[in-house]
C-alpha cells in the first residue's frame, strides 16, 4: 500500500493511505482539524516528484491594510506558465476553517493560518496545480497562484480588535493580491479560472462575479468551487451548528458590507454567507465540485460532538462503515438537501456540476482524487475531466451521482 505523510496536520500519528476498498484511513487525535486536509501540501498519490513552489509576499499589502490576522504580509505561490498557457490563469484560494469568536482568532493567529510568519517557505503543487500534463491535462502550462488564507473569513472581512491585536483584513488580502498579480501579466489573460477548496471553496462563490470584472470582455472567466457547497441545515440536535458560526465570522469580521448586494438586498448578511442563497444568481459561470456526504459537513455541521452529549453519532461520524441504517438515513436526507440547494443553480447552461456521493473533502488538489488512473468516477469521467470539459465548452457537464453505497470509485476518508 502506498502512504502518504500529511505536512503540517495537527495529529499524533498521521499516515494517508488507500485500502483495499478505495478508503483513506488514517490515525487522528484531533478530529476537529479536518480542514487541515484542505490543505494542499503533499497529497500526491501518483507523483513521486511534485513541483514545490516558494512563497511570495505581497510587498504593497501593507500600505493597504491587507495583513493577516496578526498583522503579517499576506502572501502566495506562483508558478509560471509556458506555451499555449502562458497568457492563462489558474488562481486557487486556500481553505482552512473560520474563526468566529476572539479566543479562536487568537489561537488561529499563531499559526500558518493567521500569519505568513508561519507558512511553509515551499509547498507541494499537485492536481489541479500540477505542472504535469500526465497528472493535470488541462491546466499544467497555465500561470497557476495558490493565494495563502490567513484571515479566518473567507477572503470577505474587514475590521479589527486592537485590544487583540486582530486585523479581520481577508476582502483586504483579496484585492492587494489580485492588484498584485495584474502587474505580473495577470491583466493580459486570455483564460482565467478562479478555483477554492472549502472556505476557499466558499470565497469563490463570493468573490467570483468580482474576479470576472478584472478582466475585458474578451477574456474567458470563469469560477469552480470545491467543496464549498456549505449548507444551512440544522446538526442532529435540531440545533443550527453551522449558523451560529457563520453568524459569529460575519459579525466579528465585519464581512456584511463585502457581501453580494444581490442578495443582501433581501436576506439577513448571515443567510448571504450560505453558498446556497447566492449560486442561482450569478453572473459568471460557476463549476461545483462536492461530496454529497462531505465528511467536514458530517463532523463539523451534521454531528459535531457539542450536538451529540451522548456520543449516539462518534462511531458514524469516524467511520461511515459503522454508521446505523438510522443514521445514513438522515445523511441521505442530506443529500437530498444539496440537490434541492442547487436545483435553480442547474438552469443554467453556462454552469457545471460534479457530485459525487463519497464521503470526502476537497477534491481537486489531491492527485488521487484529481486526476489518476483510480480517481472517483461519475460516469466514467473524473473529476478533471469533468472540469476541463465544462471549462472548454467541450460538453455540457452536470453529474450527479446515484446515492450511497452504489459508487465502488470514492477516496472515502476514514478516521480510525
Amino acid at each position: 500500500m502506498r502512504k502518504i505523510f500529511l505536512l503540517g496536520f495537527v495529529v499524533t500519528v498521521l499516515i494517508l493511505g488507500t485500502d483495499a476498498n478505495g478508503y483513506l484511513e488514517f490515525n487522528v487525535t484531533e478530529l476537529d482539524h479536518i480542514e487541515e486536509l484542505e490543505y494542499g501540501v503533499s497529497k500526491s498519490i501518483s507523483s513521486f516528484n511534485p513541483l514545490m513552489v516558494g512563497l511570495t509576499l505581497i510587498t504593497g499589502a501593507g500600505a493597504k491594510g491587507a495583513v493577516c490576522l496578526d498583522g503579517t504580509l499576506p502572501g502566495y505561490h506562483l508558478h509560471r506558465g509556458h506555451g499555449s498557457g502562458a497568457n492563462s490563469w489558474l488562481i486557487q484560494l486556500e481553505g482552512g476553517g473560520w474563526c468566529d469568536n476572539i479566543r479562536n482568532c487568537v489561537y488561529r493567529k499563531k499559526s500558518r493560518r493567521g500569519s505568513s510568519n508561519y507558512m511553509e517557505k515551499q509547498i507541494q503543487f499537485t492536481g489541479i496545480l500540477s505542472d504535469k500534463a500526465q497528472e493535470n491535462p488541462d491546466f499544467f502550462n497555465w500561470n497557476r497562484v495558490k493565494l495563502r488564507y490567513c484571515d479566518g473569513g473567507s477572503f470577505s472581512g474587514d475590521s479589527q480588535n486592537k485590544a487583540a491585536g486582530l486585523q479581520f483584513r481577508g476582502e483586504r488580502i483579496w484585492r492587494a493580491a489580485m492588484d498584485d498579480l495584474e502587474t505580473k501579466g495577470m491583466q493580459n489573460a486570455k483564460q482565467a479560472l478562479l478555483s477554492g477548496c472549502s472556505a476557499g471553496g466558499l470565497a469563490v462563490i463570493l468573490r467570483c462575479d468580482e474576479f470576472s470584472n478584472l478582466f475585458s470582455r474578451t477574456t474567458k472567466v470563469k469560477c469552480l468551487s470545491d467543496a464549498g457547497l456549505f449548507l444551512d441545515t440544522p446538526d442532529v440536535s435540531g440545533g443550527h451548528t453551522i449558523r451560529n458560526l457563520y453568524n459569529g465570522v460575519v459579525q466579528l469580521q465585519g464581512v456584511r458590507n463585502n457581501l453580494p448586494h444581490m442578495c443582501t438586498d433581501h436576506l439577513n448578511p448571515t443567510s448571504c454567507f450560505f453558498p446556497q442563497n447566492l449560486i442561482s444568481e450569478m453572473k459568471t459561470p460557476l463549476f461545483i465540485v462536492n461530496a454529497a456526504y462531505d465528511i467536514w459537513q458530517v463532523q463539523s455541521s451534521l454531528a459535531p460532538p457539542s450536538a451529540d452529549p451522548s456520543g449516539y453519532w462518534h462511531e458514524c461520524r469516524l467511520n461511515h462503515g459503522r454508521c446505523t441504517p438510522a443514521q445514513i438515513l438522515f445523511l441521505q436526507g442530506f443529500r437530498d438537501q444539496m440537490l434541492r440547494a442547487v436545483s435553480g443553480f442547474l438552469n443554467a447552461r453556462k454552469n457545471g456540476l460534479f457530485i459525487n456521493s463519497c464521503f470526502a473533502h476537497c477534491q481537486t488538489e489531491r492527485q488521487d482524487t484529481w486526476f489518476a488512473d483510480d480517481s472517483p468516477v461519475i460516469n466514467k469521467k473524473a473529476v478533471a475531466t469533468a472540469v476541463g470539459d465544462w471549462y472548454f465548452d467541450r460538453a455540457e457537464v452536470k453529474l450527479i451521482d446515484c446515492p450511497y453505497p452504489c459508487d465502488r470509485s470514492c477516496h472515502n476518508l476514514v478516521f480510525r
